[in-house]
């Protein structure tokens, strides 16, 4: 049933985050060949996990001591999203990466405002909430605007150097309870936060995903940039919205450089990876 209560929301990519500590130590001991080969294989491996509309694998350093090395596979379905965590184990550099801690959560759209338009759209054909007739008229309409946003749901890693991801939850305390909060004002404070966002398009680019029953968090954001100051400005100034500065909380920052799998031996010979991928250095003639 659809309650008027309860904005929808519409899913996309399933997105699994695994953060990782490489084993320095252990991995400098081994001679130099077995480096270079169990980083090659595995660089060739995670290249192959990017399969278009099957699903992509995005890799980032972490700066910091919270994790070294971050994963991010935007797959189709949870299956999926379990196939690559196990590929991800069968990695020769396996033996030398230490879980520090992972995300599990599914692309979303929240629908605030068309939740309440549609409502009102079947309450003017005489549709009344929870008979069949209303929810096989709003099952509809939402499927037309899941066809809509489709681009949104399932769109591609933004090929920016600087990311920034982070979970976060709407304050449920004693005076302050989000989910107790009318919806006409709780979509007010949305849209409002929406704003302060626009004012950054084209500087950054966000990817929000939906982890209620899946994680310890309720949501997860990915911030892509190409210039990292500007997640700060981005976060500092939504510090001061009304929905983030009565009812946000935010769990812990992973910040780094996004960079492609052929980098991945560098990386792991001491040196700083580069955002750029195959392909694209042979049509600039750097390949």
């Amino acid at each position: 049933m659809h309650d008027p209560r309860v904005p929808e929301t519409l899913e996309g990519w399933a997105l699994l985050h695994q953060m990782f500590l490489v084993r320095w130590e252990t991995w400098r001991a081994l001679p130099k060949a077995d480096r270079r080969a169990r980083a090659t294989e595995s660089a060739d491996a995670l290249a192959a996990m990017n399969r278009g509309d099957r699903g992509v694998t995005a890799l980032s350093t972490l700066i910091g001591h919270k994790a070294d090395l971050m994963l991010v596979h935007f797959r189709p379905g949870f299956e999926e999203a379990q196939a690559a965590e196990l590929d991800v184990s069968q990695l020769p550099i396996w033996p030398y990466l230490q879980p520090a801690t992972s995300y599990v959560s599914v692309v979303e759209l929240g629908m605030y405002e068309m939740t309440a338009q549609i409502h009102n759209r079947l309450g003017e054909r005489g549709l009344k909430t929870g008979t069949p007739e209303f929810e096989q008229a709003f099952d509809a309409e939402m499927e037309e605007q899941r066809r809509r946003v489709m681009p949104r749901l399932f769109q591609e890693v933004p090929p920016r150097r600087y990311v920034c991801f982070y979970p976060m939850n709407k304050h449920r305390g004693e005076h302050k309870n989000w989910y107790a909060v009318p919806f006409e004002e709780r979509a007010r404070m949305m849209r409002d936060h929406g704003v302060i966002g626009r004012h950054y398009a084209g500087a950054v680019n966000q990817i929000i995903s939906g982890s209620i029953g899946f994680d310890d968090w309720e949501w997860g954001v990915d911030l892509f940039a190409d210039d990292p100051v500007v997640f700060k400005k981005l976060v500092y100034e939504m510090r001061f919205d009304e929905a983030s500065a009565w009812y946000g909380e935010f769990g812990p920052f992973y910040v780094g450089l996004q960079f492609s799998a052929d980098e991945l031996p560098r990386y792991l010979e001491g040196e700083v990876p580069e955002l750029r991928r195959k392909e694209e250095a042979r049509r600039e003639g750097l390949g």
